[in-house]
C-alpha cells in the first residue's frame, strides 16, 4: 500500500515539474525567433525589394512600421511548417518597391507571447525624401509633459543624414548627448525640456543643395483647473415662455485646454444650444460655455450640472431652475396680526411671510405714512422693516405693500406692534419726603404713580412697628389691597406702620416705601 502511494506521488510530482519547464521561459535557439538577417539594421535605396525570413518554434506574427500598415499592397507574407520533421514555424515577409515611408522597425514575434521577439530597423534611403513623416503647411504639434523627455519626432530615411534643430525664428541648438541627444531612428530628444522649449522648431537637413525641414509646435500640457463658476450663485427662477442662459465660466493656466459639457432636464430632448469660446489674459486662459434655452417649459425645471475636464482633473458646479406657471404674490404673517417689542431693544425686525415673483416692489407704511419717511430710526432690509432703539412711540399699525407692476399683481398685509414699557414709580424720581408723625385723628393720603405697558396693578402692603415693649413680628407685610388711587389713612391709635406700594406688570416687579408714624390704631378708607 506504501508502495502505491509512492509511485501515485512520484507522478504526480513529475507532471507538474513538466508542467513547470513549459510555463517558464524556454532557453536555448529558438526561445525568440530568429531573422536570417544578422545585422540589426538594414540600409535599402527607393524602390528596391525588402525580404526578411523568420523562424521559430511556435506560430509567429510581424509588425512593422506604420508606413508599411497603409500600404498592405506591396507587403506579401508566406507562412510554413519547417524544419526536418516540420517541428519549426517560418513567416517570409516581403515588401516590393520600398519607400521612404516604410523606414522603420520589422519586428518578427510569437502569436501567443508578443514580447519574445526579434527585429531589424530598415532605412529606405531617398534624396528626394530625408524625412519618413511629411507636411502640409501647418506644423506638427508635439506635447512637453511634466517630469518627461520631450521628442521633435524628425525620423531620417539615411542613417548618416546631418540633421540640425532649430528654434524660430533662427537659433540652431547643438546637440551635446547629455540633454540634447540626436538619434536617427527617434529624431530629437529633450531629455530635461524647460519653457526654453515652447514654441516652434525646425528640424533641417541639406540634400543637393536643397534643404528639407520639417516643423513642431511644442505644446505644455497643463491641466490645473484654477475655477469653476456660474453667472448666478443662487437658484434661478422664471416664468413659463421665457428664456434662461447660464454661462460657466473656467479659468486655467495658460497652455491648458479643458472640456466643459453639460448635464440639464431637457438633456435627452436636445432642447439647449451650448455656444463656447475661449479667451487669453495676462495670467491665464479663460473658457466658456453659454447653455440657452429660447422658450422655458416646465419640463426644464430641475439641476444644471456644468462639468469640467482637463486631462486627469475634473471640477463641477451646479444650478437649480424652477420654472413658474404664472406670475404670483403670497403675503401671510409670520406670528400673528398683532405682535411685541419691548422698549429699549437695539432693534425690532418686521418679516412677514412672501413668497413672490417676478421679484416685487415692497413699501412699508406706518400709520398710514410711509416708514421710511417719518423717522430715521426706520429702515427697510429686502421685505422686512427695521427699528433701531425701540421706544413705546413705535407701537402702532404697520402696513407693508408688496407690488408687481408689469403683472398688475398687488397685496397688503397689516400688523400691529405692541411695545411693552416696564413700569416705573413716578415719586422714585423726586426726593420723598418722610411725613414724621401725625396728630391722631388726621387723614393722610400716601401717592405712588406709575406707567407701563401693559397697564400695571400696584398692590399697598403694610407692616406695624409698635411701641417699645410690644412683640410684633416685623418681617410680615401685610397686603391692604390694590388699588390704582392713593391710600387714605384715618389714625385713631398708637400705632407706628410701614407702608410698601408694590407695582407690577407682565415683565417688571418695583416697589416703593413709605413711612408713617401714627399715634392710634390704623384704620383703611379709600
Amino acid at each position: 500500500m506504501i508502495g502505491y502511494i509512492f509511485v501515485v506521488l512520484c507522478g504526480l510530482v513529475g507532471s507538474a515539474l513538466a508542467k513547470g519547464k513549459v510555463d517558464r521561459e524556454p532557453k536555448g535557439k529558438f526561445s525568440v525567433p530568429v531573422l536570417d538577417v544578422k545585422s540589426r539594421q538594414l540600409v535599402l535605396e527607393a524602390n528596391q525589394t525588402l525580404t526578411i525570413h523568420c523562424r521559430g518554434r511556435w506560430e509567429l506574427s510581424w509588425a512593422f512600421p506604420g508606413g508599411v500598415a497603409r500600404d498592405q499592397e506591396r507587403m506579401r507574407l508566406e507562412d510554413s511548417r519547417c524544419g526536418r520533421q516540420s517541428q519549426h514555424y517560418c513567416s517570409q515577409l516581403t515588401l516590393s518597391s520600398a519607400q521612404a515611408q516604410h523606414t522603420g522597425s520589422f519586428r518578427c514575434r510569437y502569436s501567443h507571447r508578443t514580447l519574445r521577439q526579434r527585429a531589424v530597423y530598415v532605412y529606405v534611403t531617398d534624396r528626394q525624401r530625408p524625412f519618413v513623416g511629411e507636411q502640409n503647411n501647418s506644423p506638427d504639434v508635439v506635447y512637453m509633459k511634466e517630469s518627461q523627455p520631450l521628442v521633435f519626432p524628425c525620423r531620417v530615411t539615411n542613417p548618416d543624414a546631418t540633421v540640425s534643430l532649430v528654434k524660430f525664428p533662427d537659433q540652431e541648438l547643438t546637440p551635446d548627448q547629455r540633454n540634447i541627444v540626436w538619434n536617427s531612428r527617434q529624431g530629437f530628444l529633450i531629455r530635461s525640456p524647460t519653457y526654453f522649449y515652447i514654441g516652434l522648431f525646425s528640424c533641417k537637413t541639406s540634400v543637393n543643395g536643397t534643404t528639407h525641414s520639417l516643423n513642431y509646435l511644442t505644446h505644455r500640457q497643463v491641466n490645473k483647473i484654477m475655477k469653476v463658476y456660474l453667472n448666478s450663485t443662487s437658484p434661478v427662477q422664471s416664468l413659463q415662455g421665457e428664456s434662461l442662459a447660464i454661462n460657466c465660466t473656467v479659468t486655467a493656466e495658460w497652455n491648458s485646454r479643458v472640456s466643459i459639457s453639460w448635464d440639464y432636464p431637457g438633456q435627452a430632448n436636445r432642447s439647449a444650444i451650448v455656444s463656447r469660446w475661449i479667451m487669453a489674459s495676462k495670467f491665464h486662459m479663460v473658457f466658456y460655455s453659454i447653455l440657452s434655452i429660447p422658450k422655458l417649459h416646465r419640463s426644464d425645471r430641475g439641476l444644471y450640472i456644468c462639468r469640467v475636464t482637463s486631462g486627469p482633473v475634473s471640477r463641477e458646479t451646479n444650478v437649480s431652475v424652477t420654472v413658474y406657471d404664472r406670475p404670483f404674490i403670497r403675503l401671510k404673517p409670520r406670528q400673528g396680526a398683532e405682535v411685541e417689542a419691548h422698549a429699549g431693544q437695539k432693534s425690532y425686525r418686521l418679516s412677514p411671510k412672501l413668497r413672490a415673483f417676478p421679484a416685487p416692489e415692497v413699501i412699508w407704511l406706518k400709520d398710514g405714512k410711509v416708514a421710511a419717511e417719518e423717522c430715521s430710526r426706520y429702515h427697510v432690509d429686502g421685505n422686512s422693516l427695521v427699528i433701531r432703539d425701540v421706544v413705546e412711540e413705535d407701537a402702532g399699525k404697520y402696513t407693508i405693500l408688496v407690488g408687481i407692476q408689469e403683472h398688475r399683481l398687488y397685496q397688503n398685509l397689516t400688523l400691529s406692534l405692541v411695545v411693552n414699557v416696564s413700569p416705573g414709580i413716578g415719586e422714585k424720581a423726586v426726593s420723598v419726603q418722610d411725613p414724621g408723625s401725625v396728630p391722631r385723628g388726621s387723614r393722610q393720603a400716601l401717592h405712588c404713580t406709575s406707567h407701563g405697558v401693559p397697564p400695571p396693578r400696584i398692590a399697598w402692603l403694610w407692616h406695624p412697628c409698635p411701641p417699645k415693649g410690644l412683640s410684633i413680628n416685623t418681617h410680615i407685610f401685610k397686603k391692604v389691597f390694590l388699588t390704582p388711587l392713593p391710600i387714605h389713612i384715618q389714625s385713631t391709635y398708637l400705632h407706628t406702620a410701614y407702608y410698601v406700594s408694590r407695582i407690577m406688570n407682565t415683565h417688571t416687579l418695583i416697589a416703593c416705601p413709605h413711612s408713617l408714624l401714627i399715634l392710634y390704631t390704623v384704620q383703611y378708607y379709600s
